[in-house]
């Protein structure tokens, strides 16, 4: 990847414990982990959430997935779960993060954007400001059954380009990462972060081959 940095990397859609071990012994740096949601794969409840968020290194961050828009749910949400990041995957009103601050001193908050065209610009630099990162990913939460994550789709990585370059925060890139495109998606977008979910699993469950095969590409020219 010409020399770039190379990018952190979270494994979502973690199922299960074993799932979590898997995922960083092949050296993710993060794990998703994903609450009730309108669609999308890699739903667990909020008991198993809080399990695997207790049990993995502290160098690993655990990002709880919620589609809550109202802080106060977000923030009951969290009381069970214990991550030590909250990744917010609607639109929430901008002084809920207030409150989320308030209550969560301690807990990073990642705010979703959905690329679907150039309004995604504007929404990411008007949430900027009020959180630790921006996510990039291919859902559509404008459909009668929200889109929220998941879809294994690609998005356009040159509105991702600019988002990147016109923010001040990391930047997580997500939609339909896999081997084959990994490095095309680094070298273009050069994200802070990269997140995946179907792009390492076969049949539904975390794939170790191709796990392997990401990181290898990931790691390869660095």
């Amino acid at each position: 990847m010409n020399g770039s940095i190379k990018p952190k990397v979270k494994i979502c859609c973690i199922s299960s414990l074993e799932e979590a071990n898997i995922a960083i012994e092949y050296g993710a740096d993060a794990l998703g982990l994903v609450g009730p949601m309108p669609s999308g794969p890699g739903v667990i409840s909020l008991d198993l959430i809080s399990t695997i968020s207790q049990s993995v290194p502290e160098l690993v961050a655990t990002f709880f997935l919620t589609s809550q828009t109202n802080p106060q749910e977000i923030i009951n949400q969290h009381k069970l779960v214990n991550t030590s990041t909250i990744q917010i995957v609607d639109e929430i009103q901008l002084d809920s993060y207030s409150i989320l601050r308030e209550a969560l001193p301690a807990i990073k908050l990642v705010q979703v954007i959905h690329v679907l065209d150039e309004k995604s610009i504007e929404q990411a630099l008007k949430v900027a400001p009020y959180v630790d990162a921006v996510l990039l990913d291919s859902g559509n939460p404008n459909l009668k059954v929200k889109q929220l994550g998941g879809t294994g789709r690609v998005h356009n990585w040159d509105l991702s380009k600019i988002i990147r370059k016109e923010l001040n925060i990391p930047v997580f890139l997500a939609g339909g990462l896999n081997p084959s495109n990994i490095q095309i998606a680094v070298e273009q977008v050069q994200p802070f972060g990269v997140d995946l979910c179907s792009g390492v699993r076969s049949n539904g469950l975390l794939d170790p081959r191709k796990l392997k095969a990401f990181f290898d590409a990931l790691n390869s020219n660095t």
